[in-house]
């Protein structure tokens, strides 16, 4: 598998005032997270509003950010559906419109037992000559795959990583590289050795999670010391605050797609009062 880096940062699209998607802050977003931390972007995954996203929409996005950024970046496709004929299309286009590597959740709402789940994946991984990470967020999808499924799984070719999100299955698995589904889990997911995470604050605080790749000694320090980034983001539905955020720390991303809307009066308080404490404000105004 080739080295995607440890700060991969599950990027927001931004929209303009029409709610169109805005290539130019794209670009620009990508460009201040590759100066802030990030060893890849991961295009349109859920943080991306990718189920608000057409197709053209969506593999516009990943050949936008593999050609600005593709020598600079690891690019990572979000490409996952409940619908497997979907995903393998999407799949297939994202490697052609040249993603490095392709992240594929496991098939939600419909909630495939087991055989599904494997069927799926065989079918998807035929779709692409990049490596797979699996991505098990139970907490959205409804379905869990295990630690033994997903060793299943590594069994099939190009299925080499998976984003865990079930941080209480948060472990090694043979044949499959661990990346950090939640930014709570990524000093965890360090400490074992494994390569890093599918990350949100690193929109934020990017910097400061470079370091806890780069300063081990230092990791639970600069980790505790994020906590209330990693909430505040998270007090609504993503990415409404990390939305929020960036606006005003004058990295311009818009709006929301319906049926995710703008933070609130409070969210956006709690945000700026976020910003304020970590000195990011006086950052963007400099």
């Amino acid at each position: 598998m080739p080295e995607l880096g440890a700060i991969l940062t599950a990027m927001v699209t931004p929209f303009d005032a029409q709610g169109r998607v805005d290539e130019e802050a794209a670009v620009n977003l990508m460009q201040h997270l590759a100066d802030h931390g990030s060893d890849g972007l991961v295009v349109c995954g859920t943080t991306g509003e990718a189920t608000t996203l057409t197709d053209d929409e969506h593999v516009g996005m990943i050949e936008l950010a593999a050609r600005e950024m593709g020598e600079r970046m690891s690019i990572i496709a979000g490409a996952g559906s409940n619908d497997t004929h979907h995903a393998v299309e999407l799949t297939r286009r994202c490697t052609e419109a040249g993603a490095d590597a392709i992240l594929s959740v496991t098939p939600y709402y419909n909630k495939p037992n087991r055989r599904g789940i494997v069927r799926h994946y065989e079918e998807v991984a035929k779709a692409t000559d990049k490596p797979i990470l699996v991505y098990n967020i139970p907490s959205r999808t409804a379905v869990n795959m295990p630690p033994d499924l997903l060793a299943e799984l590594a069994q099939i070719e190009h299925i080499d990583g998976v984003k865990q999100a079930n941080d209480d299955e948060l472990g090694p698995i043979d044949g499959l590289a661990i990346y950090a589904g939640n930014d709570t889990t990524l000093a965890r997911v360090l400490d074992m050795g494994e390569p890093g995470g599918v990350l949100v604050a690193s929109h934020v605080v990017g910097d400061e999670m470079r370091r806890m790749v780069d300063e081990p000694e230092n990791r639970a320090e600069i980790d505790a010391s994020l906590q209330d980034v990693y909430e505040t983001l998270f007090i609504t539905a993503s990415p409404t605050c990390t939305k929020a955020a960036l606006n005003l720390m004058g990295v311009p991303v818009g709006g929301l797609r319906l049926p995710m809307v703008e933070a609130s009066e409070d969210e956006a308080a709690a945000v700026r009062a976020m910003l304020e404490h970590h000195g990011l404000l006086e950052v963007a105004t400099t």
